[in-house]
């Protein structure tokens, strides 16, 4: 491990004390995981993947609206591929493998920013996460993907929120020159490279003036890759929800656009059970999925904001020419035991390739302990079928 890296986090600290800073907050998690499929046998060695991570951070006050934070993230496999998981399978990608088959540990600052406010507009620099429907964190893993991105936010309009942002590297793996097939979003060793191949910038506004009505809109200016914009309403009353998308990239290394259309309607029972369907059209003319940017080279598939992700065969929903229905429910029963139960169908003529998806999870917290076991099972029309089982463990502090 590269340890002089989490000595920024206790130097953070340590300036605490030496200059009176202000609100110091420290958090963080540990990360322990598991899957394993039934491609050979459901718990053999060579088809079963572990990881453990360690987050920490640390956030404070400098002067009146004036903050800086900064967060390191640490990987390792504790030499689980020698005994219950394959050298091949890990759940973060910043890991590197040796020769004879030891997974190297990892450790990277994967945030690192000062943020400013003056009135209600937002400044924001350095390495952070960023949630926007082309550019955004992947957290399915031990480690995500975060970016290098200047970011302002302004709230002078009633109801709406105002943002531009210019993104010049990111740490996904769809921005790594090796390391972009390992299990995960994060690219080797958690190190930044060039986002989209030369930057690009990002401008949007969310508008919830009518108050059960949340309208976005956003424009991506990718010099070296797309513009791309997306377009999204949400509205929920009384227990009732339906949302529209509609995205579109236009390539700069084709003639055909890509473009997307979504809709989605839920009905939640309080207490009781939350149920939600949905649909999703990508056109089959062109060539760049409806997905993370940040991730889209990774060998797993990046995911997309579509509302009908599928819960783990990510790439299938925005890839292009894919039509995608979904159904789910989501319950709490017993001693806050939360159930959910998702089915997915999506068909792919361009690709030919067709899926169907249903995951069934059990999540519980224990204090700050958070547990989840998943069992998904998958059917392809190749003739072939998976089943997998997972563990999440997190511990927060």
């Amino acid at each position: 491990m590269k340890l002089t890296k989490m000595s920024l986090v206790a130097g953070l600290l340590l300036g605490a004390n030496l200059y009176a800073i202000d609100n110091v907050q420290v958090s963080g998690s540990a990360q322990v995981l598991y899957g394993t499929d039934d491609s050979v046998d459901l718990f053999d060695k060579g088809t079963s993947y572990a990881d453990t991570a360690l987050h920490l951070g640390v956030t404070a006050d400098f002067a009146e609206g004036v903050s800086a934070g900064i967060a390191a993230t640490a990987v390792s496999s504790l030499g689980m591929e020698n005994n219950i998981a394959s050298v091949a399978n890990t759940w973060s990608g910043a890991h590197t493998v040796d020769a004879n088959g030891t997974i190297n540990d990892a450790m990277f600052i994967d945030e690192a920013w000062l943020l400013g406010t003056t009135g209600k507009t937002t400044g924001k620099i350095g390495r952070m996460p960023l949630d926007t429907p082309f550019a955004f964190i992947e957290a399915w893993g031990a480690s995500t993907n975060n970016f290098e991105a200047a970011l302002v936010t302004n709230e002078d309009l009633p109801g709406t929120t105002l943002m531009a942002a210019w993104i010049g590297k990111s740490n996904g793996s769809g921005d790594q020159t090796s390391g972009a097939d390992k299990g995960s979003m994060t690219g080797t060793d958690g190190k930044f490279n060039t986002f989209a191949a030369s930057g690009g910038y990002v401008v949007g506004a969310i508008n919830n003036s009518f108050e059960p009505l949340t309208a976005k809109a956003y424009y991506y200016g990718m010099t070296s890759f797309a513009d791309a914009y997306w377009l999204q309403a949400d509205l929920s009353i009384e227990g009732i929800s339906a949302g529209a998308q509609y995205a579109s990239i236009d390539s700069v290394t084709s003639n055909d656009d890509s473009s997307a259309y979504a809709a989605m309607l839920g009905y939640e029972i309080k207490d009781v059970v939350s149920l939600s369907a949905a649909y999703s059209s990508v056109d089959d003319k062109g060539d760049t999925p409806i997905s993370n940017v940040a991730t889209r080279n990774q060998g797993a598939g990046s995911q997309t904001q579509l509302y009908t992700e599928v819960w783990w065969w990510y790439g299938t929903v925005g890839a292009i020419g894919a039509d995608t229905f979904t159904v789910a429910a989501e319950t709490t029963v017993g001693d806050g035991y939360d159930l959910y139960l998702g089915y997915w169908n999506s068909q792919n003529d361009v690709a030919n390739f067709d899926l169907d998806e249903v995951a069934f999870t059990v999540s519980k917290s224990y204090g700050a302990l958070d547990t989840s076991v998943a069992i998904i099972y998958d059917d392809f029309n190749d003739g072939t079928d998976l089943t997998t089982a997972q563990l999440y463990l997190t511990y927060n502090f």
